[in-house]
């Protein structure tokens, strides 16, 4: 099982790559967009690899693309770890639930670059404050799907436990934490992209480091080769994490699962 998955995971990231170049040709070729506006994938290719100073131009994208995902990697754990918390606070507790969901929706409802300047001063333009933004991009759907998954445990098998005197948290340890699991993979799975914009986003309005700000300087500066690097780098960071944790998720369920995900 784990060897199929991991087989269908490297085709997907094949069958992505190829979509995506395939995408980006025909969008060039068939709006015959000025070269200064987009970069095909050869200039890419010979800005990062083949041009003179190829070397130094790796070196520049990959400082970025390092921050950036130093960035979203920190703000995507304290999310799905805060995600999972609460969770698991809403299926104990009802009360919990009925008390925190409506501020959770009202803060949700409120668009993220309109908070960003107002959490960068309360927490700063170093990793704490990224971290803070990119939590908060991660939390809201891992949460929804965290609680789905812990709802989904089996009601037989949390019976049970309580009929053989399992308590309350013993409950939740054995049954429904195990249950949920598929559901914590999906969360991150989906969070990883997300992740990533947050950081951008934070870098665009808040930090002035990594990737995402280099990429507001190109547009400035006209540098388009530079920005459509950038752009491939974090397209393929993105496409990369999604499936490594999608790996993750195989070696996981098939020791800690439940049975259906062992098969």
């Amino acid at each position: 099982m784990i060897v199929k998955r991991v087989s269908g995971t490297l085709l997907s990231i094949g069958v992505s790559l190829a979509l995506v170049l395939g995408a980006w040709i025909a969008f060039i070729e068939y709006f015959s967009i000025n070269p200064m506006v987009i970069r095909s994938p050869r200039d890419v290719w010979t800005y990062l690899f083949t041009a003179e100073e190829a070397g130094a131009h790796r070196s520049v994208v990959w400082d970025g693309l390092r921050v950036t995902l130093a960035d979203a990697g920190a703000g995507m754990v304290a999310g799905l770890v805060a995600a999972a918390v609460v969770a698991m606070l809403f299926v104990l507790s009802r009360t919990v639930e009925q008390a925190f969901l409506p501020v959770a929706m009202i803060v949700r409802s409120v668009p993220l670059i309109a908070m960003t300047p107002v959490l960068t001063l309360v927490f700063g333009r170093e990793l704490l404050g990224t971290t803070v933004i990119v939590g908060i991009v991660v939390f809201f759907p891992a949460l929804v799907t965290l609680v789905f998954g812990l709802r989904s445990a089996s009601p037989q098998a949390a019976d049970l436990v309580r009929a053989y005197g399992g308590s309350t948290w013993t409950t939740l340890r054995k049954v429904m934490i195990p249950s949920a699991l598929p559901s914590f993979f999906t969360a991150a799975r989906i969070s990883a992209p997300g992740a990533i914009i947050g950081a951008l986003l934070a870098e665009w309005l808040a930090t002035g480091k990594g990737i995402g700000y280099r990429m507001l300087q190109d547009v400035s500066t006209f540098e388009s080769d530079d920005l459509w690097s950038s752009v491939v780098a974090i397209t393929l960071a993105s496409l990369v994490i999604y499936s490594a944790i999608g790996v993750v998720e195989a070696f996981v369920l098939a020791r800690y699962g439940p049975a259906p995900a062992r098969r």
